[in-house]
């Protein structure tokens, strides 16, 4: 099974901003953080991505494809797999997001 992803783990858009992680989840973690859920949508700042001469900066992350069978709270948790799209200001998709430092072992509190 893949990793979970955590607040102790590293999200960026593929134009290399860094997504701020911040979750829901106030029961299942790991030393490294809180499990994220797949209902949880990150923000990006950093990113340098243009069209043409205009500034069209990754935004926000919004997540498919969580755990099947992991879940906190009755949501699916990210794991190494999921599928973070990257958003433009005007909602345009951008790409998919590139997740790094997952934990492999998550528990409940």
């Amino acid at each position: 099974m893949p990793g979970v992803l955590t607040t102790g783990s590293q999200v960026q858009c593929p134009h290399g901003g860094r997504a701020t992680l911040m979750t829901a989840n106030a029961k299942a973690g790991s030393p490294s953080g809180k499990a994220l859920l797949e209902s949880d949508v990150h923000i990006v700042a950093g990113c340098a991505f243009t069209i043409g001469p205009k500034p069209s900066p990754c935004v926000r992350i919004d997540w498919a494809a969580g755990a099947v069978k992991l879940s906190a709270g009755g949501v699916a948790v990210l794991l190494e797999s999921s599928i973070g799209t990257c958003y433009s200001p005007e909602g345009a998709p951008q790409g998919v997001a590139l997740a790094s430092q997952p934990e492999p072992k998550v528990s409940a509190l």
